[in-house]
């Protein structure tokens, strides 16, 4: 990659604190997402903040599509930051796809991680014989199709349901960063993420990890926290948030700040 890795996915540290927490954002948006959650944390943490390579606010250059075909890619600039920055502890808090990122990065380094809190996290999307993942394959076509046809339209329908709750400032700050991405990138990643499947190698993971979910949420069950709780190989916990919507952090700042803080002094 061009330049640094650190400025090429413009890497932040801020705040004050001993401990090093590290946000990290999910498919869509990129980290402006938790402008309202960091003033909760900057007293007590040095707060490490990245964009994921495929976020609008990268340069999409850096997106290398024979790179980035897996999870593992993302997972190896995770890595990279930390040790760029000299993190060797840390509390690591991962949206949706980054929760994956996040469970495969404390799989290979988990010397690393204190503890990992995974909001809105799925181990695979596609329903299996025994496992409900929420969406069939004809309807994931569907959406990629709907991508390709109107990229505009995807998301201008698609933003409200993400964000699920009545909270117009959530969705229009979710249809900016979403439309900050080329659409082409975001097909890419979306279909790596629905190809994803997590599931063999959850019992890999040793460091505990708090599960944070939503109680309606349009891109993950409820049943899919506790199938993470049960299969994450570690001591876990499921909390579920009695609102809407896969992105409380653009919701439900205060409620998820409140509900984040609970889980990082367990």
């Amino acid at each position: 990659m061009v330049n640094s890795l650190l400025e090429a996915l413009n890497v932040r540290v801020v705040g004050t604190g001993e401990k090093i927490l590290v946000l990290a954002h999910g498919f869509g948006t990129d980290q402006s997402a938790w402008q309202r959650i960091l003033p909760f944390f900057l007293r007590d943490y040095r707060v490490v903040l990245y964009d994921l390579v495929c976020a609008g606010s990268v340069n999409p250059d850096y997106f290398d599509f024979r790179r980035y075909t897996t999870l593992d890619a993302y997972v190896d600039d995770l890595l990279q930051i930390l040790e760029t920055l000299g993190i060797d502890r840390c509390a690591y808090v991962g949206h949706s796809v980054s929760a994956m990122i996040g469970i495969l990065a404390a799989i290979r380094r988990p010397e690393l991680f204190t503890k990992l809190i995974l909001i809105g996290a799925s181990p695979r999307f596609l329903n299996d014989k025994d496992y409900h993942g929420g969406f069939e394959v004809a309807e994931i076509e569907k959406v990629f199709s709907a991508m390709e046809a109107n990229y505009e339209a995807w998301v201008n329908g698609f933003a409200p349901l993400a964000v699920g709750a009545d909270v117009p400032a959530a969705v229009r700050e979710f249809s900016r960063t979403l439309f900050n991405m080329r659409p082409d990138i975001s097909l890419f990643v979306s279909r790596t993420v629905f190809n994803s499947d997590l599931r063999g190698v959850l019992g890999f993971v040793k460091v505990p990890c708090s599960i944070i979910q939503t109680a309606k949420d349009v891109s993950v069950p409820t049943s899919v926290a506790n199938y993470l709780r049960n299969n994450l190989g570690g001591r876990n916990t499921v909390h579920m948030l009695n609102i809407e919507g896969h992105l409380p952090h653009l919701s439900a700042p205060s409620l998820l700040a409140q509900e984040l803080r609970r889980a990082l002094s367990r």
